[in-house]
């Protein structure tokens, strides 16, 4: 379902995407089109992104062709996505120690849609931080890995 959606292939791309989109939650995608767990998260994210077109925009982003971005957020699982509004990074309290990026793909629909909805209503306020609105069973776990220390 990669096919269905925008990619963004250069550092260019994501910096315009980053500062062109306004009033609407920007969603990347950091992965790889191969990849079977990004695929799983792609379809969701097709099958959402007319629902959600008044709310968000979102794009795939290959880590291979823009290693500055997936260096910045520190991807080292993937697929991994990250939340902007208006320019600004918007940060989401999952309960796990990373609050810049959801790690995994989401268990369905509506907890894709729970979520954008939250980071949206919060992001019109001014929140730079909103707490998850998906069930903890459903969020994947995993541990974050601390290199060079």
């Amino acid at each position: 379902m990669s096919f269905l959606l925008p990619k963004l292939t250069s550092k260019r791309e994501v910096d315009q995407a980053i500062k062109g989109v306004a009033e609407k939650v920007l969603v990347l995608r950091f992965g790889r089109d191969n990849d079977a767990v990004c695929l799983q998260l792609d379809d969701i994210l097709a099958k959402t992104a007319h629902d959600l077109s008044k709310m968000a925009v979102i794009y795939l982003v290959d880590v291979n062709k823009v290693p500055v971005y997936t260096q910045y957020f520190d991807i080292s699982y993937i697929p991994s996505t990250v939340f902007f509004f208006n320019g600004q990074h918007i940060k989401v309290d999952y309960g796990s120690p990373d609050h810049t990026k959801f790690v995994g793909s989401f268990k369905t629909k509506q907890d894709f849609i729970d979520l954008i909805e939250v980071i949206y209503r919060g992001a019109m306020r001014g929140k730079l931080i909103v707490r998850s609105p998906i069930d903890p069973n459903n969020i994947p776990k995993y541990d974050l890995l601390y290199q060079g220390i």
